[in-house]
């Protein structure tokens, strides 16, 4: 499989796909138009040398990546808004609000997935002696609430819908990373998970965790409960890291540890129908010349 170098994410009722800077929302509107807006992203680091450096730059992606999500989303929202509601929106206050919605985001995030197991695993200390012991518990704990909150949150409709337009940016990426034209019945026929996937990033994070939180062996719980929070970036960089490697890499061991994050996109990705597979194209072309890119593959293997 060849890598493309595009990458995206489902919306509400719509895709987007990002190439370099450029980006492209596509979102089918109650009336059934696909509308999409394409705009650029430069980011928050306009530095190449930073933005290279590696684990910095898995940092900086993810960050970045919450920011244009957030953004991406607020707009494919603003289409499902009721009509007796405002639709002109003062652009400052609304990044105000994405710019609180993210911080909350970030903090519920640690204190559901960092903070929550810590202080349950502590509970096992009445029966378990080992700290190793304990680490583990505390790992597994945190894979089961990951796990749950997928589940959890795969059981409610306009989640499912989403899970569904995540299938289709994976099929599209799929297509034509395999030299099929972009086309519906094409796309139908890739498969809907993907190495570079954000659910597998969140996977390795888990991991990568897990393994780095052995390493941290002091007295003080709240010392280690501070060391297990300060080290997330680290382990975001570490992920990132993973995850590009995986994206560029065919070797038997990479797609080894690509296994369970490919599983786990079985409960984040859902087959799509037609219509957002149109929508997932849709965001491809605004963006990316596909055309050109499937014949450089087929060049390539007719030279092999």
């Amino acid at each position: 499989m060849a890598y493309s170098g595009i990458g995206g994410q489902a919306v509400m009722e719509g895709v987007m796909m990002k190439n370099k800077e450029c980006y492209a929302v596509a979102v089918r509107k109650p009336d059934h138009e696909i509308i999409v807006e394409k705009k650029e992203y430069s980011g928050i680091c306009k530095n190449m040398a930073v933005r290279n450096l590696i684990f910095v730059r898995g940092i900086i992606n993810f960050i970045e990546s919450m920011i244009l999500g957030m953004s991406c989303l607020t707009f494919s929202a603003s289409f499902f808004e009721e009509e007796t509601e405002e639709k002109e929106r003062n652009s400052k206050k609304e990044r105000v609000e994405m710019g609180v919605t993210i911080c909350f985001s970030i903090v519920m995030a640690v204190a559901i997935f960092m903070v929550l197991p810590f202080y349950v695993s502590l509970l096992f200390q009445k029966f378990v002696v080992s700290e190793t012991m304990i680490i583990l518990i505390e790992g597994i704990l945190r894979l089961m609430i990951f796990f749950g909150y997928i589940l959890l949150i795969s059981q409610l409709e306009d989640i499912r819908r989403v899970f569904m337009y995540h299938g289709a940016e994976h099929k599209c990426i799929n297509c034509i990373e395999h030299g099929l034209d972009l086309t519906v019945e094409n796309v139908k026929k890739s498969s809907r998970e993907h190495k570079r996937c954000g659910t597998s990033f969140l996977f390795f994070v888990v991991i990568v965790t897990i393994i780095a939180t052995m390493f941290i062996r002091v007295d003080s719980r709240i010392l280690r409960l501070v060391l297990r929070i300060a080290i997330v970036p680290l382990v975001a960089g570490i992920s990132y890291e993973m995850i590009r490697l995986a994206g560029r890499s065919e070797n038997m061991w990479i797609n080894v540890l690509s296994k369970p994050g490919l599983w786990m996109q079985k409960l984040t990705t859902k087959e799509p129908d037609e219509d957002m597979i149109e929508v997932g194209i849709a965001s491809v072309e605004a963006v990316f010349d596909w055309k050109e890119y499937v014949e450089s593959i087929r060049g390539e293997k007719h030279d092999i």
